[in-house]
């Protein structure tokens, strides 16, 4: 939860030479691959290891927040674009990602509630927008 008086929805998003650009809300997510753009809490992420196969990186696995509609969604980043994302992640920060794929997410690995999750593709961008971020709190 983000503290009272700082929501992400409060926060300046530096735009890059774009007015008024609309980031969706979890709400909006439609299926396949998507050229919109979602302003989101990074609150958590952790790999992902095949205990079967020598403990092997399967992906990296990303929750996100948003509050505007207080909700969680789960990204997944391959282990073969790990190491391009992985600079990019920091775990409390306000991130800004653009073209990614809206995927059904399987029953068999779900991990919180919603139905979709987010899967990074090679077009997919994501970065910090905000440098001194609102303390998210990561019990909640």
């Amino acid at each position: 939860m983000i503290p009272k008086g700082k929501c992400l929805s409060c926060s300046p998003i530096p735009q890059t030479g774009v007015p008024d650009i609309h980031h969706s809300t979890f709400e909006s997510l439609r299926l396949g691959q998507s050229s919109q753009s979602i302003a989101v809490g990074l609150i958590r992420f952790w790999d992902s290891l095949n205990f079967k196969k020598d403990t092997e990186l399967m992906d990296i696995t990303v929750i996100f927040l948003d509050e505007k509609v207080n909700s969680v969604i789960h990204g997944l980043i391959s282990a073969g674009r790990a190491n391009h994302y992985m600079p990019s992640l920091k775990a409390g920060s306000i991130v800004k990602v653009v073209r990614f794929e809206v995927a059904r997410c399987s029953s068999m690995y779900k991990i919180i509630d919603h139905q979709f999750l987010i899967r990074f593709i090679p077009p997919t961008i994501i970065n910090e927008v905000i440098t001194s971020a609102p303390e998210i709190y990561l019990q909640s």
